[in-house]
């Protein structure tokens, strides 16, 4: 069946589920959500559908995000009914990505090409039988600074987890790295060559019982040596990275970035320098406060955090600067880092409704 760009098959137990929206590179609308959640809910219960795979039809990009030309359009008022769909674009995304992280059978998500934002939200599944695989392609990021938004789609719950500070220095400086990086930083599984994943799908079509991971592992084995992550950049960075980044505060991690004359921290400060000061502050926040809270409540937290990006108008301008007008010039509110008080901070994270009214209320 295909609906709503998103392709589905069974056969042998294996449900497929491929994105296919090529005019703007898989980036996920409400319906594609809709669609998403509808497949995976029916198939958790399907006794015919013993594990579920994920991927693209697109040769450059698994999922290139959420889909912020909408989100634009609907917060300058130029949909009917805009507001209220962009509220249940987001609850409804959340909530897909929760059923994704605790999904029941095997998720493997084929992250061939650009993954970034909601493209994390949809591939990363921490069941014990899921399985991320990369390729050469492989291009993945949590840029939402650079739009003024912060890591959300659950990823102030993954990214606090990553070893040391890795997690930190991705979600405030938004950068993009490659599949050896998301191997070494714990954001994928196994590498595959881009050519052999059609060889990939036909085997797993032939497994029998609930061995996917295996046997992925086991098709991935002789390409280890084509990938090495302990030559990554973020590898080669990791103790500048967690030095720098190990501070609660901005301005610590800033006035540290500045004392080191090292390359690749001039080129870190620079690139904060770019980004939206005010979501810089609130992401840091966002990710030690999530260190501490489960999934559910993450994703609650993030939901209250979206909210008063679109009040504040941030993700606007920043949306405005990078792909509406292109000018790469958002003004952002304010404009330094510097100039971010706590007062500016503390509403992102005062809840915008009381718990029993809270859309993700029923998530646990």
């Amino acid at each position: 069946m295909s609906e709503q760009h998103i392709r589905s098959t069974i056969e042998n137990g294996l449900a497929r589920l491929t994105l296919d929206r090529p005019d703007a590179m898989n980036s996920l609308s409400l319906p594609m959500v809709r669609t998403l959640a509808e497949y995976l809910a029916a198939w958790q219960n399907d006794a015919a559908v013993q594990a579920v795979v994920i991927d693209s039809s697109l040769p450059k990009a698994f999922c290139a995000g959420g889909d912020i030309r909408f989100f634009h359009e609907v917060a300058l008022g130029g949909l009917t009914g805009g507001s209220a769909l962009l509220e249940d674009f987001f609850t409804e995304e959340y909530a897909l990505n929760h059923l994704i992280h605790h999904y029941p059978k095997p998720y493997i998500s084929v992250l061939d090409g650009i993954v970034m934002g909601g493209g994390m939200g949809i591939a990363q599944s921490s069941a014990s039988a899921s399985i991320r695989i990369v390729t050469e392609r492989t291009r993945m990021a949590m840029p939402e600074v650079n739009i003024g938004l912060f890591p959300d789609v659950g990823g102030g719950y993954f990214l606090s987890r990553l070893a040391g500070e890795l997690g930190t220095y991705l979600g405030l400086t938004g950068e993009i790295v490659g599949a050896a990086d998301a191997l070494y930083a714990d954001l994928a599984d196994v590498f595959v060559p881009r050519t052999e994943l059609p060889a990939l799908l036909a085997m797993l079509n032939s497994v029998k019982g609930n061995q996917y991971r295996q046997a992925i592992e086991d098709f991935a084995a002789p390409f280890k040596s084509q990938i090495d992550p302990a030559n990554s950049l973020l590898a080669k960075q990791r103790a500048l990275i967690d030095r720098h980044f190990a501070h609660d505060d901005v301005a610590a991690i800033i006035t540290s970035l500045a004392a080191d004359s090292d390359p690749f921290a001039q080129k870190t400060l620079e690139i904060m320098r770019k980004r939206s000061p005010l979501m810089i502050h609130v992401s840091l926040e966002q990710i030690r406060r999530s260190a501490k809270l489960e999934l559910a409540d993450c994703l609650r937290l993030e939901r209250t955090m979206v909210r008063r990006c679109f009040e504040h108008g941030e993700t606007v301008e920043g949306i405005r600067a990078l792909v509406i007008d292109k000018d790469l010039a958002p003004q952002w509110r304010p404009a330094t880092l510097e100039e971010v008080t706590p007062e500016m901070i503390k509403p992102f994270f005062t809840s915008a409704w009381p718990a029993y009214a809270h859309p993700l209320r029923e998530l646990s």
